[in-house]
């Protein structure tokens, strides 16, 4: 209804426009009025160059009715009062006046109109019967369309206001779907670039390792060539491949049912009981892995579980990569009831230089993900540790301040005491190498 009227969104509107249309409305008015003056029998006397400067004057006013409502109106009303005052015709600016007063009622607040009917009746109601008794009844019928007028305003306003409110609600909620929609299509890019990171990076490295194995033997003089290890080198790279492949094939599961409205997205991903075999792979690339202490799933939810596997798997990658010949690597899951402790250290003095990359990042936002926390760096007596914090439970029971103690202040998380895993450097980076999936709004560089 406001845009019928005239009045809608104003920060939507032209100016320019909103100003050629109020004085094509003026134009308008000014014709009809001077057609009613000029040809309907007179109440009062036709208007001579004085009544019909007034009258002219009274329909400029209506050219800045929407820009300045409030002056347009009072100067309409110095310009129709004296008119009136001085009987010129008195229905000649009849339109003029119903215009103004209607866009009053619709641009302020209807205290205001009310005030400005209610004065507008006063005078017209003083100046009628001080022309006589006989202008009762005319009086009353003007009474009439000035109520209707003032209450039609109003009308239109409260509805305007209330037609402005949905439309700013609708936009508002379709913002926040566009929002949550970026949103969830950035997180799920980025769950993507987690999974085939870890995956990819944990089997290539893995594959490379065996290949070195594999063309260090075969490039051993050919009367000591050991074609058992070769073919052991061999069948390690395609059990690698094979391993690759099937968590490839239940990746992309995951991600096609959640893309079809899967249960949570998470599907059959490796958990706890998988850590084993992540372990026998490290030991089959050469590495010496010990893991004298890994719980099972039992009481783990699933995704703590995927999460800690991701953990040890990013871990196993980055020693197996980095510690350097010789090293071992040393594994361990427990659990106090409440969290699941993982930590995966080795004595390796291997490289930790170099720029970050998105393996570590990865493993904090595994954490995050279940409420947990990965503290990383190397150690006091050499080598590199990942010490990770899972909460099996939304609420953690009451603990004396010496039992709250977190990886970051230098404890064990096992219990031990604090020097048996000192972090001397915990900004030291290692990391698993070339990234091969960036996440959304990083390169490509890792």
């Amino acid at each position: 209804m406001l845009h019928l009227t005239g009045f809608g969104h104003r920060g939507n509107v032209d100016p320019a426009r909103v100003l050629r249309q109020d004085a094509l409305l003026a134009g308008v008015l000014l014709i009809a009025d001077v057609t009613v003056a000029l040809t309907v029998p007179m109440d009062g006397r036709r208007p001579d160059a004085l009544g019909w400067t007034l009258l002219i004057a009274a329909h400029v006013a209506v050219v800045w009715r929407r820009r300045a409502p409030l002056a347009a109106f009072l100067a309409l009303v110095a310009c129709v009062g004296p008119y009136h005052a001085l009987d010129f015709d008195h229905e000649a600016p009849l339109l003029v006046s119903m215009t103004a007063l209607f866009t009053v009622a619709v641009t302020g607040r209807p205290l205001r109109s009310l005030v400005i009917g209610a004065g507008v009746i006063g005078i017209m109601l003083a100046v009628k019967f001080g022309q006589g008794a006989s202008e009762g009844a005319e009086a009353l019928r003007i009474t009439g369309w000035i109520v209707a007028l003032i209450v039609l305003g109003v009308y239109v306003r409260v509805h305007g206001q209330y037609f402005a409110s949905v439309v700013e609600r609708a936009e508002r909620a379709e913002r926040t779907r566009e929002e949550e929609a970026r949103r969830r299509v950035a997180e799920e890019r980025l769950r993507i670039a987690r999974d085939l990171h870890d995956l990819l990076a944990h089997s290539i490295t893995l594959i490379g390792v065996q290949t070195s194995v594999a063309a260090h033997v075969l490039a051993a003089d050919p009367d000591r060539l050991d074609r058992t290890a070769v073919a052991r080198a061999l069948d390690d790279i395609a059990e690698t491949c094979r391993t690759a492949r099937g968590e490839l094939r239940t990746t992309l599961e995951v991600l096609r049912d959640s893309e079809h409205g899967g249960a949570d997205g998470r599907g059959p991903l490796p958990g706890l009981d998988a850590v084993a075999d992540l372990v026998a792979a490290a030991r089959s690339a050469g590495t010496d892995v010990e893991a004298p202490s890994v719980v099972g799933a039992d009481g783990v939810p699933t995704a703590v579980g995927a999460a800690a596997y991701r953990i040890v798997q990013e871990a196993l990658t980055n020693a197996v990569r980095h510690a350097g010949p010789g090293a071992s690597v040393r594994v361990a899951l427990d659990t106090d009831g409440w969290a699941l402790r993982v930590r995966v250290t080795d004595d390796g003095m291997g490289d930790t230089g170099g720029p970050p990359g998105f393996g570590l990042v990865g493993m904090r936002e595994r954490a995050r993900s279940v409420g947990g926390t990965v503290e990383t760096g190397t150690r006091e007596e050499g080598g590199f540790a990942v010490v990770a914090v899972l909460p099996l439970r939304t609420t953690v029971p009451d603990q004396r301040p010496e039992q709250r103690r977190t990886p970051a202040d230098g404890a064990d998380p096992f219990g031990a005491p604090a020097a048996s895993v000192p972090v001397r450097d915990p900004g030291a980076v290692r990391d698993s190498g070339p990234a091969v999936v960036a996440g959304p709004g990083e390169g490509g560089v890792r």
